[in-house]
């Protein structure tokens, strides 16, 4: 009896594991899917703003385990189906180039679709994402030029730690020469768990 109760937990732990699903929802106009592991949550949702070489994913973390976890952009890939594996550039690499090459339209367009679906999103409050970073970075400059740059440099998802009870949010940066991501597999590793998405290719 004793190892039955010791085993018991467990089972229920695998079971609760093996049951784990992908949620679709829409919210802002967009479609998103949502997994939970270990009480960890994350969601995407595929934006429809194309800027330069990148299709840009809107990503969602929320910490709900007892435990504080890192998530980071390059953990996150793009299996397409013809095999090729597409891994997001970093936050610093995307900043640096929007900063030196993307113009006006192209942030206003960017910053435009990922607001118009994160304040959309009715199942989700982010506590340390994008307008968290959007303020800070505003409060810290004057010119409305780079105060236009700041904003978009706020929307990329940046590694960050998590805390029980966090969420954070950002854009995800595919380059893919200008070309859409298509159909594929989306996987992040995040808590020591993988997180895997069957994405569809987005609407036109």
């Amino acid at each position: 009896m004793d190892i039955l109760r010791r085993l018991l937990p467990l089972a229920l732990l695998g079971a609760c594991c093996a049951s784990a699903q992908v949620i679709e929802f829409e919210s802002g106009g967009l479609k998103y899917q949502t997994l939970t592991r270990r009480g960890v949550t994350v969601m995407y949702a595929h934006l429809p703003a194309r800027v330069r070489q990148w299709d840009i994913l809107q990503v969602a973390v929320s910490n709900g385990s007892p435990s504080e976890w890192n998530v980071q952009p390059e953990s996150i890939e793009f299996h397409r189906k013809s095999g090729e594996v597409l891994r997001a550039d970093s936050a610093n690499f995307v900043v640096k180039s929007l900063m030196e090459h993307a113009g006006r339209n192209d942030v206003v367009r960017m910053v435009t679709a990922y607001e118009m679906g994160l304040y959309g999103m009715q199942r989700f409050r982010s506590t340390n994402g994008y307008e968290q970073r959007r303020q800070s970075a505003l409060a810290e400059v004057s010119s409305a030029r780079v105060k236009a740059a700041a904003a978009a440099s706020a929307i990329a998802f940046v590694q960050t730690k998590l805390k029980p009870g966090e969420s954070t949010d950002g854009a995800v940066f595919f380059p893919t020469a200008g070309r859409p991501l298509g159909a594929g597999r989306l996987i992040m590793r995040a808590a020591g768990e993988v997180f895997e998405f069957d994405a569809e290719p987005a609407a036109p």
